[in-house]
């Protein structure tokens, strides 16, 4: 069995997976070496480890995982089933290069657009070929709102909540306008000019946001929570090949 661990900005998530299925899967507001014991004790069948994260890492952790024969800390120096033309592989996010793998894996044959919208919303693309040439990185909802709170006098501190109104009664409902309603009409945007430069190709959404983008976009798109663990999943078996 093989364990992803993937450490966000707000949140760690992990899956294990048995012949490529996904058979556990939890998420830790903090994860430590205490975890990763309690995880390894109580799976005593998973032989390897692959960890992805957008932030620092305590040593202790590192140098847990490093223990399991097989087991990876994601790098760009990391063997990868893609051709990865990204300019700076070394400052790429772990996150967005799994994301692309895990897309391609769920399909092989396309060209694909994944989108993944958490703290910042991500797109990027990935060719027919499994050509990564880079992407783009957006604020999320809820940076967008923290942001103009922060950067005026007035404006209140909100949250993403269910308002999809075309524009706002009031300041709190401006502000939603302003913060969901322009992402979703910027994904549209993104959507439709990648679609018009590559022709087909399979939009993907993942990240903690995700199903607020399903409920609110037109484009033909597939939910996929587990595509970052999907596409750690295959680089792990992908280096255990390699081997």
């Amino acid at each position: 069995m093989n364990l992803t661990i993937d450490i966000g900005n707000t949140r760690t998530k992990t899956t294990i997976f048995k012949d490529g299925k996904i058979v556990a899967k939890d998420v830790y507001d903090n994860f430590k070496v205490k975890e990763l014991n309690s995880l390894l004790k109580n799976h005593p069948s998973i032989q390897r480890i692959i960890l992805c994260s957008v932030t620092l890492v305590a040593k202790s952790l590192l140098n847990s995982i490093q223990k399991k024969k097989g087991s990876i800390i994601l790098s760009y120096k990391t063997n990868v089933p893609i051709v990865n033309k990204y300019k700076s592989p070394k400052t790429l996010g772990n996150d967005r290069l799994a994301a692309v793998i895990g897309a391609k894996a769920l399909y092989p044959k396309e060209a694909c657009l994944v989108i993944d919208a958490g703290t910042c919303i991500k797109y990027d693309f990935i060719s027919v070929r499994a050509h990564y040439n880079g992407g783009t990185i957006s604020p999320g909802i809820n940076m967008r709102l923290k942001a103009m709170h922060d950067y005026t006098a007035k404006l209140p501190l909100l949250k993403r909540e269910a308002f999809s109104g075309l524009f706002g009664r009031n300041t709190r409902e401006s502000m939603l306008t302003g913060a969901q309603l322009a992402a979703s009409l910027e994904a549209e945007g993104f959507i439709r000019s990648y679609q018009k430069k590559y022709g087909h190709l399979k939009v993907i959404l993942t990240g903690g946001d995700a199903d607020f983008f399903a409920k609110r976009l037109k484009s033909k798109i597939f939910v996929c929570a587990d595509l970052i663990s999907i596409g750690l999943n295959k680089i792990l078996n992908y280096n255990d090949l390699k081997s």
